[in-house]
C-alpha cells in the first residue's frame, strides 16, 4: 500500500499545484475598470464579481479551465487561463444591452444595473432628464430654466433639494443654508453626454451619504475617457438650440484627457421671451502613474442668465386677463455661475486592499427674483424679493477598503472621512422693484458651515446571506454674522448626530433575491433657522425600512418590489411668500415601489416604474394632516426599438396624481400624464433624430403651489393654485457627427 500512496501522490502533486487562486482584472475599450461583473468558472461552476476597481478572485482554477465574463452592458467573452501565478487583464468589448445577461446576485445591485441599461438605450440631452432616470422620480421647473428643478420622490416634495442627497463624482450638489432655500441643488452645471454612470438609492442606507439623503441619495459618475468626439446640433420651436462638442486631447496607455462643452438658448413659450442661455465647459484628465496609482483632475465651469414669467394665480386665467402663458409680473429671472475643481488619488495598496481620496474646490454665484404675492404687502410697488448669495465650497472626501476571505465568510471592511466648509458672503433676501432697486433688506449675513463625517461599514457574503452593518457620526458647526444688526452679531452652534445603518439581502438563486434596509437619516436645518430662531431640532432624524425582492421571472423579464416606511422628525415646508423653507412637524410616510423590466426581443425594451406613497403629518387632526404637493402615486413607462442596423425610436409615458397642495386638501395641484416619443437613425458617423415632448399637446401645469397673493386691482387676498403652465408639444431635430 505504501508505493501505491507514493506513486498517487506524486502524481496528484502537479495537478494540486495547478489548481490556484486565480486573480483577474476586467477592463473596458477605454481601459477603465468594468465592476459587478459576473465571472463563471465553466468546470466548476464556482462564480464571483468584480469589485469597483475591475478586480475579482477564483479559487481552484488551474492552467487549461476556461472562464466566462457576463455583464450587461458588455459583450459576453470567454478566456482560456493560460497563467495563475500573476494578474490576467482582460478587455471587455461593446454595449450588449440584453436583459439575459441581468443576473441577480448579493454583489450586485440589480436596479442598479436597470437604471444603466436605461441610459444606454435612451441617452439623454439634459441634466433634468438624468434626473428622471431614478425610477419614481419627478421634476419640475418653475423659473425659466434656469433655477433648479422641483423634485418629488416617495411621497416628499422635497422642493429643490431638502431630502434628495445629488452628487457630481461625490462632489456635493446640495447647497446648505443657501439663499432660496435648504439643500438647493441645481444640476445645470452637468453635462449629460459625459456622464458614464447614474449612482443611485432610495432611503437611507448607505453610510457614504449623509446629510439630505432621506428619500435617497443620486450620484452622476462622469466618464474618464471618450469612446470618440462628438459635435452635436439640435434644434427646436421657440428660438430653441444647443450645441455640443467633445473632443478628446489626448489618449494612450497611462494617460487621457478630454474637454466638453456646451451652449444652449431658447425664448421659451412664454409671451414674455425668457432670454435663457446656458454656458458649460468641463474637462478631465486621468493619470495611471503606475499599476497600482491613478490620479484624475477634473475642472467645469458654468454659466447662466434668464427672465422668467413666475408662477400664475388660476383666477387670472380663468377671468382672461391673462393667457396661460401670460405673466403678472414679467420682470422675474435671475443669474448664476459655478466653477468646480476637483483632484482625485486612488491607490492600490495590496491584492486585498485600497484608498480612494478627492479634494474639492467650488465657486457659485446666486441671484434670484421672484414675485409669489404680488402686491400682497405692497399694493403700491408689488411684493418681489431678491435671494442672493456668494459661496465657497471647499471638502475632502477619503475611504479606505479592504476584502477579505475567511473560511466560508468573504467581504469586505470599508472605513471613510468626509470634510466639508461652506463660507457663504452676502446671504440675502431682499424687497427689490424691477430687478433694479432694493426697497428693503430683509436678511443680510454671512454664514459659515462646516460638516465632518467618519463612516464604518462591512459588507458580509456569507453563502446566500449579505450582511451590511454600518454607523456614521456626523459634527455640524454652525455659525452666522448679522449685517443688519446695528452692533456685531455673530452667532454660532455645534451639533452632532450618530446613524446606525442594518442591509440584509437573502439570494435564494441566481434569479431571486429578497433584502431588508433599515437605517437611520438626516437633513440639517438652514443656519439662520438655527441661530435667528433657536429651533430645537437642528438635525431632525428620519427612520425607516425598505422590504422587497428582486426577481427575474423569466431570462428576458426583471421586477423588482418594494414596501418601505419612512418616519420623520421635521418636515421642511417651503414658504412661498418669503421664498424660503422653514421647518414643520413630525411626518411619517409608506409605500410600494414597483419596478419592471421585459425584453421580447433583442431590439425591444419596455419599462415601467410605479410608486403609491401615503404621507401623513402626525402632529395634527386627521383631515388637517395632508402634506403638501405630497404625490401618492406617480408612473413612468416606456417602449423602446433599436434595430441592429440603426433605426430607433420610442415612447415615453408619465403620469402623477393629483395631490393635495394644503393641509386640509381643500387645495388640490392637478396630476397629469404627458407622453413624449422620439425617432431616429444611426450610422457609423452620423446620427439624426427627431424628439418630441409632449407628443398630444396635453394642457398641463408643471408646477404649482398654494399661495396667497393679491392682484393689483383686487381689495382682499386670495389662497389659491398659483402655477407655471407646462409646455405644449414642442418638437426638436438633432443631428451628431461622430469622428
Amino acid at each position: 500500500m505504501k508505493p501505491l500512496f507514493f506513486i498517487l501522490a506524486v502524481l496528484g502533486c502537479p495537478l494540486a499545484l495547478l489548481a490556484q487562486n486565480f486573480s483577474g482584472k476586467l477592463i473596458d475599450q477605454e481601459g477603465s475598470p468594468i465592476a459587478e461583473a459576473t465571472i463563471l468558472h465553466r468546470g466548476s461552476k464556482a462564480h464571483t464579481h468584480s469589485d469597483q476597481q475591475g478586480e475579482y478572485q477564483l479559487e481552484k482554477v488551474s492552467i487549461g479551465d476556461t472562464l466566462e465574463f457576463r455583464h450587461l452592458l458588455y459583450r459576453p467573452s470567454l478566456l482560456l487561463v493560460q497563467q495563475t501565478d500573476s494578474l490576467v487583464l482582460t478587455r471587455l468589448f461593446d454595449i450588449s444591452m440584453q436583459m439575459e445577461e441581468v443576473l441577480i446576485h448579493n454583489k450586485i445591485n440589480s436596479l442598479q444595473l436597470i437604471a444603466d441599461l436605461d441610459l444606454a438605450l435612451q441617452p439623454v440631452n439634459s441634466s433634468q432628464e438624468l434626473l428622471q432616470k431614478v425610477p419614481g422620480l419627478f421634476i419640475g421647473q418653475h423659473a425659466g430654466g434656469g433655477k433648479a428643478e422641483q423634485i418629488f420622490l416617495r411621497g416628499f416634495d422635497i422642493d429643490h433639494g431638502t431630502d434628495l442627497s445629488i452628487t457630481v463624482d461625490d462632489m456635493p450638489v446640495n447647497m446648505v443654508s443657501h439663499a432660496h432655500g435648504q439643500g438647493y441643488s441645481d444640476l445645470h452645471f452637468l453635462i449629460p453626454e459625459t456622464v458614464e454612470q447614474i449612482q443611485f438609492e432610495k432611503g437611507s442606507y448607505t453610510s457614504q451619504k449623509g446629510n439630505f439623503a432621506t428619500a435617497g441619495f443620486v450620484n452622476f459618475k462622469t466618464k474618464s475617457h471618450l469612446d470618440q468626439n462628438l459635435i452635436k446640433l439640435e434644434l427646436g420651436q421657440y428660438n430653441s438650440g444647443r450645441v455640443l462638442g467633445l473632443f478628446n486631447l489626448l489618449e494612450d496607455e497611462k494617460q487621457s484627457a478630454y474637454i466638453a462643452t456646451e451652449y444652449q438658448a431658447t425664448d421659451g413659450v412664454f409671451e414674455s421671451p425668457q432670454h435663457f442661455n446656458r454656458l458649460n465647459l468641463f474637462g478631465k484628465y486621468t493619470l495611471n502613474s503606475s499599476p497600482n496609482n491613478q490620479f484624475s483632475l477634473s475642472a467645469a465651469h458654468f454659466q447662466s442668465s434668464w427672465d422668467a414669467s413666475g408662477q400664475i394665480p388660476l383666477r387670472a386665467v380663468n377671468q382672461g386677463l391673462i393667457s396661460r402663458f401670460g405673466a403678472i409680473d414679467d420682470t422675474e429671472g435671475g443669474q448664476t455661475s459655478r466653477t468646480n475643481i476637483r483632484l482625485v488619488h486612488k491607490k492600490i495598496i495590496d491584492a486585498n486592499s485600497l484608498i480612494k481620496s478627492s479634494l474639492y474646490w467650488s465657486k457659485y454665484d446666486f441671484e434670484l427674483y421672484s414675485n409669489f404675492t404680488f402686491f400682497l404687502e405692497d399694493s403700491i410697488n408689488g411684493d418681489q424679493i431678491k435671494q442672493q448669495e456668494d459661496r465657497n465650497l471647499f471638502g475632502l472626501n477619503t475611504e479606505y477598503q479592504r476584502f477579505f476571505h475567511f473560511h466560508q465568510v468573504e467581504g469586505q471592511f470599508v472605513a471613510g472621512l468626509q470634510l466639508r466648509a461652506d463660507q457663504v458672503k452676502n446671504n440675502e433676501l431682499s424687497h427689490t422693484l424691477n430687478r433694479r432697486t432694493t426697497l428693503e433688506q430683509i436678511q443680510l449675513g454671512d454664514i459659515e458651515e462646516k460638516n465632518a463625517a467618519i463612516y464604518l461599514g462591512a459588507n458580509l457574503n456569507v453563502g446566500k446571506w449579505l450582511l451590511q452593518p454600518s454607523l456614521r457620526l456626523d459634527y455640524f458647526d454652525f455659525a452666522y454674522i448679522n449685517h443688519l444688526s446695528t452692533q456685531y452679531d455673530h452667532q454660532s452652534t455645534k451639533k452632532n448626530i450618530l446613524s446606525s445603518k442594518l442591509n440584509i439581502a437573502y439570494q435564494s438563486s441566481n434569479r431571486l433575491q429578497f433584502y431588508l434596509k433599515g437605517g437611520k437619516g438626516f437633513h440639517s436645518n438652514d443656519s439662520r433657522l438655527v441661530l435667528a430662531q433657536d429651533v430645537k431640532e437642528i438635525l431632525p432624524a428620519t427612520y425607516g425600512f425598505d422590504l422587497g425582492t428582486s426577481w427575474k421571472i423569466t431570462p428576458k423579464m426583471f421586477i423588482n418590489l418594494a414596501y418601505w416606511y419612512l418616519y420623520m422628525e421635521q418636515e421642511f415646508v417651503y414658504v412661498g411668500d418669503a421664498g424660503i423653507v422653514e421647518a414643520s412637524g413630525r411626518s411619517q410616510r409608506q409605500g410600494i415601489d414597483l419596478s419592471y423590466r421585459y425584453q421580447p426581443i433583442s431590439s425591444l425594451f419596455f419599462n415601467l416604474d410605479a410608486n403609491y406613497t401615503y404621507a401623513r403629518a402626525t402632529e395634527e387632526e386627521k383631515g388637517q394632516d395632508f402634506i403638501p404637493l405630497a404625490p401618492d402615486f406617480t408612473l413612468r413607462a416606456g417602449l423602446s426599438y433599436k434595430h441592429p442596423k440603426g433605426f430607433y425610436g420610442s415612447f415615453n409615458l408619465r403620469h402623477i396624481n393629483d395631490r393635495p397642495a394644503n393641509e386640509d386638501k381643500s387645495i388640490l395641484a392637478e396630476g397629469y400624464t404627458l407622453v413624449d416619443a422620439n425617432i431616429g437613425w444611426s450610422y457609423p458617423k452620423f446620427d439624426f433624430a427627431l424628439q418630441v415632448q409632449n407628443l398630444f399637446n396635453t394642457e398641463w401645469k408643471e408646477t404649482q403651489f398654494a399661495t396667497t397673493s393679491r392682484l393689483a386691482q383686487e381689495n382682499s387676498p386670495v389662497e389659491e393654485i398659483h402655477f407655471i403652465p407646462g409646455s405644449p408639444f414642442f418638437l426638436k431635430f438633432v443631428m451628431q457627427y461622430k469622428f
